[in-house]
């Protein structure tokens, strides 16, 4: 046994990483697990998982990098992948897909329902406390066992931990009792028989003690929510019956559920770290893909007015390829200023104790969820209205989308957080396909809800030579989708306008001044270069939508009119702002890059667009914007093979091949340019199927690139080996004169005036090879 680290307790920590004495669960330190699901506030009492096996998953990994990606692999089909985390495999024999059909889950095998009945059904003394003041109870001294049954001795409450259901024991004239499952936070849990339909398998959900008003109360309106509730992730009720207690004649309420045989998320981590260490996680993609599966559920339960109130990794349960949402008894309406609010510390938001619950809150605890089940911190103590920096959690750090997703997901501002569980679903799926494309380098494609894709490439036009200008940028930025519930959305979509002065007018007869609609003006201002008309209207648009969904728009617009005005360092800081509100959207990261491309900040230029193109292959712009911040670098390997991975499908094949070749001859010494080099972009340019005059003019560059080596001194064929070849002609000063001589002359016949004529028929006789004829 441990001893409790705890100041003034001198308890042991239990199998279970609780301690007998506090009742607490073992503090986190740097860099030990988190606990996961355990419940920190009596009045909330002990949680209520199934305790089932399952599979086992992976460790915590200790690396930080992310994974080098392979720019060659074939783009991603369609459809599910199989995913390695970086903290491990997940692999099993039989997996469902899951997180929109990105990932491969392990399957949790249905268990025999009697397998999961407890031999011996006690409360551990440990986790035994006053349901009234939180006092510690039926604790036991100098090896005597504590009372499971008795009075608080503080507030003379009664306590009882004993179950009240024996088996053989007949609910209802219609349930027989098997045994207790589990012991949760509204009592103990029983598996029975139901013998009026099919004898299925059923769960009776009893009260902590039958004096508790608070938990009578919170069983009752159990049963009154679950009534209006279908849904495939939640768990079914079936009943409400009562019983007469065979001690104290009392009649209790019991909830009849259906049984869910699986595994909660809870006990996963828990039998994770008992066989694979303290620092044991689910890995990143496998628990987004569970958050995926239970927004759904949660939003549900948002129209229908309902909070959940306590989502913990305890309170979702896998069965086969299912998740389920399960233990409902603190779920409330959202009008409810009188039952009292169940939650768990650590988890639940921190205004609710002066507000209440609020479907934010609920969208809090997803969030706090997610971040316990990835990585180790003391989240119910010295982070527990916080999370860890990225500089101390190496997750956060590689995976910065995943990071801002939590940040806002957890925001301690009610109002910084997501708007609705739908909201959460769709940046976190765009995440989760960073995620994947980053641990094994397959694009991960997805459509956005919020923004185009981007309406022009940019930067293309000069290939690697130089960025795109900033006033380019205004127009070829994906630009924000129309909200479909702006009332002048259907105005919106009939527009047809594409000259801004023509739309500014075609909007002035919209039938309202909608946030959509004084938005798209703002943007036709910028288009025009009327910044101070647009930043106006943009003033206008903050002033008017403090509580709008997506006021992250304003500072989007503002971001593209500081690009109109060449201020890319007041640009990023807009479009940075933009992120952190939709860490899931490509469009602010391909915004941030260009702008640090303008601010030759090349690290992260090369990091930003290198998530965009990772993720998905038709943001093109991506890939020449990456490109280039690779040979700032000197790294044109790697440049090449980011030009070399544009699909054939795409508009800007051919000039992303030209722009490899040049990448390839690109050095910072001429000295550096190898015989590999000049045959790989001889080889690419041969294969190319482009018009002769662009063909011509890339095989000059290359020719004139062995030429200035071999003219430096550096003739790695020795001067008289012809062996080595590039475009047909052989690395010698012969070989590469005759190249560039048949080249300007072709040029000089292309040429559009008589004067460039000229001026490359020189060139050419400047250039071809001596005679002594």
């Amino acid at each position: 046994m441990t001893a409790c680290s705890r100041p003034d307790c001198s308890g042991t920590i239990d199998e279970d990483g609780y301690c007998d004495t506090c009742g607490l669960e073992a503090p986190v330190t740097a860099p030990a697990p988190a606990t996961v699901g355990a419940s920190a506030a009596p009045a909330t009492g002990a949680p209520a998982p199934a305790e089932l096996d399952g599979p086992t998953v992976s460790t915590r990994s200790t690396r930080t990098g992310s994974t080098a990606t392979n720019w060659t692999s074939p783009t991603a089909a369609s459809g599910a992948v199989t995913t390695r985390s970086r903290r491990g495999s997940t692999r099993s024999s039989s997996r469902g897909l899951l997180g929109a059909g990105l990932v491969e889950i392990p399957r949790v095998p249905y268990r025999d329902p009697r397998s999961a009945v407890l031999a011996d059904p006690k409360v551990p003394e440990s986790k035994r406390f006053c349901s009234s003041c939180g006092t510690k109870v039926g604790r036991g001294s100098e090896g005597t066992p504590g009372r499971t049954e008795g009075f608080c001795t503080k507030c003379g409450h009664r306590f009882s931990f004993s179950p009240k259901l024996s088996p053989g024991e007949v609910l209802h004239d219609q349930y027989e009792v098997l045994g207790c499952l589990a012991h949760g936070g509204l009592g103990w849990i029983y598996l029975a028989l139901d013998r009026a339909v099919a004898d299925r398998w059923v769960v009776l959900k009893g009260l902590l003690d039958t004096g508790d008003a608070d938990a009578m109360a919170a069983a009752v309106a159990e049963r009154r929510f679950l009534a209006e509730v279908e849904h495939p992730n939640i768990v079914k009720i079936h009943n409400f019956v009562q019983h007469r207690d065979a001690e104290s004649g009392a009649m209790v309420g019991y909830i009849v559920m259906e049984y869910v045989g699986g595994q909660s998320l809870k006990d996963m981590i828990k039998n994770l770290r008992k066989g694979q260490g303290a620092e044991a996680v689910l890995p990143l993609p496998q628990a987004i893909a569970y958050v995926l599966e239970m927004l759904p559920p949660i939003g549900y339960l948002h129209s229908l007015n309902l909070l959940f109130c306590d989502f913990k990794p305890d309170n979702v349960i896998q069965t086969e390829e299912q998740l389920k949402l399960i233990d409902l008894g603190a779920v409330r309406h959202v009008d409810d200023e009188d039952s009292p609010v169940y939650g768990t510390i650590g988890y639940q938001a921190p205004e609710i104790a002066s507000v209440g619950p609020s479907r934010s809150s609920d969208l809090y605890t997803i969030g706090r969820t997610l971040a316990v089940m990835t990585f180790p911190f003391d989240f119910q103590h010295g982070n527990r209205e916080t999370l860890p920096n990225p500089v101390d959690e190496p997750l956060l750090a590689t995976f910065e989308s995943y990071d801002r997703f939590l940040r806002r997901a957890a925001a301690a501002e009610p109002t910084a957080r997501f708007g609705s569980a739908e909201e959460m679903r769709e940046q976190l799926t765009g995440v989760l396909r960073e995620v994947l494309a980053t641990e094994d380098g397959l694009p991960r494609p997805g459509a956005s809800t919020e923004f185009t894709p981007e309406r022009r490439a940019f930067g293309v036009r000069n290939g690697v030579r130089s960025g795109p200008d900033l006033g380019e940028l205004v127009t070829s930025l994906p630009a924000p989708r129309i909200d479909g519930a702006d009332p002048a959305a259907a105005f919106l979509a009939s527009v047809t306008s594409t000259d801004p002065a023509a739309l500014i007018e075609e909007l002035h007869t919209a039938p309202q001044s909608s946030i959509e609609v004084r938005l798209r003006i703002a943007r036709a201002y910028i288009e025009l270069g009327d910044l101070v008309s647009a930043l106006r209207r943009l003033d206008d648009v903050a002033r008017d939508a403090v509580d709008h969904d997506r006021l992250w728009l304003v500072d989007w617009h503002r971001g593209l009119a500081h690009l109109a005005e060449n201020n890319p360092a007041a640009a990023r800081d807009r479009f940075d702002r933009v992120y952190s509100a939709v860490p899931g959207e490509a469009a602010p990261k391909l915004a941030i890059a260009a702008c640090a491309e303008a601010m030759q900040d090349w690290l992260a230029a090369d990091r930003y667009y290198r998530v965009v193109w990772r993720t998905d292959r038709a943001y093109v712009s991506a890939a020449f914007g990456l490109a280039r911040s690779l040979l700032a670098r000197g790294e044109r390997h790697e440049a090449f093979e980011v030009l070399c991975s544009v699909p054939e499908t795409s508009n800007h094949y051919v000039a992303a091949r030209l722009a490899a070749v040049g990448a390839r001859t690109t050095v910072g010494s001429i000295t550096q340019l190898t015989d590999e080099d000049l045959t790989a972009a001889g080889t690419l340019l041969t294969d190319l199927e482009v018009d002769a005059q662009r063909r011509v003019r890339a095989t000059t560059d290359v020719l004139t690139a062995a030429f200035d080596r071999l003219r430096a001194g550096h003739n790695p064929t020795g001067g008289t080996t012809a062996s080595t070849t590039v475009l047909g002609y052989a690395l010698t000063e012969h070989g590469l004169r005759t190249g560039l001589e048949r080249c300007y002359r072709t040029l000089a016949r292309h040429a559009d005036n008589t004067k460039e004529r000229i001026a490359l028929v020189d060139t050419a006789n400047r250039i071809r090879p001596r005679t002594w004829v």
